[in-house]
């Protein structure tokens, strides 16, 4: 008696976890069609539920129709010549910047998207291959080395594959996400399935996936179990915003992709050959008593050097965002870019000229221009760029 209702929940849970499948995956055409024959002629009622094996085959179908729509779309990059990196291999695979890397059409004239991963050595030469197989120098236009992304474009081409967008606002957590990449200079894309983990990461910037994400498929698209783009992939730490940061994290688990709705807003700004660069206070932080983060140092003519900010200081808040920790403080930062101005909250404690061992402490709130992370100055051959250790 136990036995046969242990089956009797068992089938049930089964049927229900079916049902579930069936609906996730009833948007793509070639599915329904798939599995309307096996309950032709029956009633709602009378329907057989899909065995474990034809589901998992159907989810199989999805991932394979997803990739093939967005297909025409992906182009593969090479780029010729530039500096060297001194930085080691990735995974055993290969230099930051060399080998191929992928792109996504975003217009049919020739503008494409793809991440800044290949592009540290400032490449002299980059090659385009279409999916038709058309080969085309392309021309760098401008890059936003916040989001880790570049807009190159093609000439002479007319009617290219732009692949349709997933609505930012339909981007949902617990989604299917596949991510597709031809960055090994294969014509079939490889790719990887797996879900959206988290939104709004790296300072608002970025989808977070556990997809894997990798030098094969920077500049690839993220895209959903439709085929739709919801993102492009990219290399990203949370904890830095230096050029090569992000590639360290290849095969972990944790991959990012900036949302379609975030690069869309950018674009007319790398058409024009703008470079976004990250913001760069100028300041080294630690704990301090109570409330806030006391600057231990401040760097020469950084932003926070410029607007009078001093050792000692109390770092209370940023445009009125407290700040008790330096991950907080890292989140704040990354939400802008270099260029951009921000107001400072500050406590400073002033002695009285009277009487020095007697202190007053004022409160401040500055304004400053943030600076850029990236040092723009030329380079020795071979000298990669990288941002200061432990200040912000």
């Amino acid at each position: 008696m136990i036995t046969f209702l242990n089956n009797k929940i068992n089938a049930a849970l089964v049927g229900s976890w079916m049902i579930g499948w069936l609906w996730l995956l009833n948007p793509v055409d070639a599915i329904a069609q798939k599995a309307a024959p096996a309950n032709q002629g029956r009633s709602s009622a009378e329907a057989a539920p899909l065995s474990q094996i034809q589901s998992l085959q159907l989810t199989s179908q999805a991932f394979r129709a997803a990739t093939k729509r967005v297909m025409p779309s992906l182009v593969s990059i090479e780029s010729f010549g530039g500096s060297s990196v001194k930085a080691g291999r990735i995974g055993g695979i290969r230099k930051q910047g060399e080998g191929n890397t992928t792109g996504v059409v975003i217009s049919p004239d020739g503008y494409i998207l793809t991440s800044t991963f290949n592009f540290i050595r400032e490449a002299s030469v980059v090659t385009v291959k279409t999916s038709q197989g058309d080969e085309r120098v392309a021309q760098i236009l401008g890059r936003d080395d916040t989001r880790k992304i570049c807009l190159l474009k093609i000439d002479d081409v007319a009617g290219l594959s732009v692949p349709e967008m997933q609505p930012a606002e339909d981007v949902k957590v617990g989604q299917w996400a596949i991510s597709l990449g031809v960055g090994y200079g294969d014509q079939t894309p490889a790719i990887s399935m797996g879900i959206i983990s988290a939104k709004n990461r790296v300072g608002g910037r970025a989808i977070q996936t556990d997809a894997n994400i990798s030098p094969a498929n920077y500049g690839g698209p993220l895209v959903d179990i439709q085929g739709r783009l919801i993102g492009i992939c990219v290399p990203m730490n949370p904890q830095s915003q230096a050029v090569a940061a992000g590639v360290e994290w290849y095969d972990s688990g944790i991959g990012f992709a900036v949302p379609v709705d975030d690069f869309a807003k950018i674009i007319a700004r790398l058409k024009d050959g703008q470079r976004v660069l990250p913001a760069f206070i100028g300041i080294e932080t630690g704990p301090a008593e109570g409330d806030g983060m006391e600057i231990n140092g401040v760097s020469p003519d950084s932003a926070a050097a410029k607007a009078g900010v001093i050792k000692g200081d109390i770092l209370l808040a940023i445009n009125d965002q407290p700040i008790n920790d330096m991950l907080r403080l890292r989140q704040i930062l990354n939400r802008f870019e270099a260029g951009q101005e921000i107001s400072i909250s500050i406590k400073r404690e002033v002695a009285k000229a009277e009487d020095k061992a007697e202190a007053k402490t004022g409160l401040k709130k500055i304004k400053l221009v943030l600076g850029s992370v990236i040092d723009l100055t030329p380079k020795e051959p071979g000298e990669q760029q990288v941002d200061k250790p432990k200040v912000r």
